[in-house]
């Protein structure tokens, strides 16, 4: 289990690059671009006025994957190779993914140019594919190595362990681009940066597609449905439906945070970037510490309720990080000009409240997707988890889409060096409450939709199968012949004891 999530490690890391800092390479802020930081797309909203040219691109990148998910989950859950349905797409789909994702930020040209938009947009369709390739068969493998309820709590533990230390990595450069920026250059510091964590992230990926073999663990018939015919079924189950509604939400709201988090340092605090990865790394920690008691307090609460409990947590802690920007700091004024605390103390007030909240989104929603595939296998015979996991999969890129791009929309409204005549663009105190505000907003609905999902009834046809299994039956059997063997042995005892005292 431990060797299957090091490769979350892996594809989280180059997630963590593209959530952390495709906005903040191609998007500079005023104070880049004076460090030396260069202009390689036309920023501000420039597309009907409201949109960026790099939220466009990237909104227009979930058009292919809504193709690209779907058909990876058929051909995984129909392929009949000899190793099995998922470990060979994994395998082929690793280097790839990793090698897109640096190559993404070696835009051609080094200024403003319409071959760079082409470039990125390019590359950022590859990424994704690379990325669906690798997670929908990925994640499959978490119901079908789960075999209980246990496995499946330990598995998700052990993938959000990796994939926040994989989100941690991806925060790196922001200590160590800076060591390597006065003999490089501004681009190279993080491109150096971003080629040694694809490294990383690759040989992670890699490692069990070689060590761990699929059929000693899975013995699945391939499905004989066809792409659209799966996809219709999947999406027919009414609580995957709630769930996958209540994830976009959950997505949206986490990388919007992600996102903004060095905006929400440099611009709402005032204070250095470097305090952007001591954040987030004592978020993870933190959280970490939380991940023990979580699979005790599902066997106590229900995944579903703990999991709304997530989103409110989460919730509170933007909301303290939308009233930065309305309060101030010590080194920010604020829109109210009243801040008198460091900012420093509200890195850590947010981080300390969203460990916790971080723990429970992290482990429990990965095991809803196992139950509900579960109990869509038991009901109609046919295992169709690739479908069901692509559509998660499908619903944490679409969330982190519209999360760029809401978040390219709002960072800068407010921002006084955005005008028709300057290409310069940076975030704004303004522009970073909004943003923090409509997080928030979507972790609320997100808690509200998921009041809908019907926990009792997965559990229940869950429940029922196991008591039915062929293992059930055995102990069952072997139970009641032991309670019958019982007195027969106590009788036996009584004989032989009263032949040795009659011989005695």
């Amino acid at each position: 289990m431990w060797i299957f999530a090091i490769g979350q490690l892996g594809w989280s890391t180059l997630s963590g690059i593209i959530s952390a800092w495709l906005v903040t390479f191609y998007l500079p802020t005023q104070s880049d671009i004076e460090g030396g930081a260069l202009q390689y797309i036309k920023p501000g909203l420039i597309i009907g006025g409201f949109l960026t040219i790099l939220g466009l691109i990237t909104a227009l990148s979930r058009v292919f994957d809504a193709v690209t998910d779907p058909l990876i989950a058929s051909l995984s859950d129909r392929s009949k190779n000899k190793r099995g349905r998922r470990i060979p797409f994994m395998q082929y789909a690793a280097i790839p993914l990793a090698v897109v994702t640096v190559l993404l930020f070696c835009a051609p040209v080094e200024t403003i140019s319409g071959w760079n938009v082409a470039w990125i947009s390019i590359f950022i369709v590859l990424f994704y594919l690379f990325m669906t390739m690798y997670c929908t068969p990925y994640n499959a493998l978490i119901s079908e190595f789960g075999k209980t309820q246990e496995d499946r709590m330990f598995i998700s533990t052990a993938i959000s362990l990796t994939y926040f230390a994989g989100t941690l990595l991806a925060y790196t450069p922001f200590v160590f681009a800076g060591m390597l920026r006065e003999s490089v250059g501004f681009a190279w510091s993080y491109r150096i940066c971003f080629i040694v964590l694809a490294v990383i992230a690759a040989v992670c990926m890699m490692l069990p597609t070689f060590l761990l073999k699929e059929k000693d663990f899975v013995d699945a018939v391939p499905s004989e449905s066809n792409m659209f015919r799966s996809l219709a079924a999947t999406f027919k189950n009414k609580d995957f439906r709630t769930f996958a509604l209540s994830d976009i939400m959950y997505w949206v709201g986490l990388t919007l945070f992600q996102t903004g988090l060095p905006f929400f340092v440099k611009v709402s605090m005032n204070i250095d970037e470097s305090f952007t990865m001591y954040f987030l790394g004592g978020m993870t920690v933190l959280s970490a510490a939380f991940y023990p008691v979580v699979s005790g307090l599902v066997r106590k609460f229900g995944k579903k309720k703990l999991t709304i409990t997530g989103f409110l947590g989460l919730a509170l802690a933007y909301m303290i990080a939308t009233l930065i920007g309305i309060l101030g700091t010590k080194e920010n004024t604020g829109l109210l000009g009243i801040g008198t605390i460091p900012g420093v103390v509200f890195g850590v007030l947010i981080c300390v409240i969203a460990a916790f909240p971080m723990a429970l989104l992290g482990i429990i929603p990965q095991s809803i997707v196992a139950d509900v595939a579960e109990a869509e296998g038991i009901t109609t015979g046919e295992k169709r988890e690739g479908m069901f996991f692509a559509a998660r999969t499908f619903a944490m890129k679409f969330g982190q889409s519209l999360a760029m791009l809401l978040f390219t929309s709002l960072a800068i409204i407010g921002s006084t060096t955005q005008n028709a005549q300057s290409n310069d663009i940076t975030a704004s105190t303004l522009g970073m409450t909004i943003v923090g505000a409509v997080a928030v907003a979507f972790c609320i609905v997100g808690a509200v939709i998921l009041f809908f999902y019907n926990e009792k009834k997965i559990m229940k046809t869950i429940a029922k199968e196991q008591s039915n299994s062929p293992e059930s039956n055995v102990e069952q059997q072997l139970a009641t012949e032991n309670a019958e063997q019982a007195p027969e042995e106590a009788a036996n005892a009584a004989q032989i004891a009263g032949s040795d005292e009659e011989n005695s």
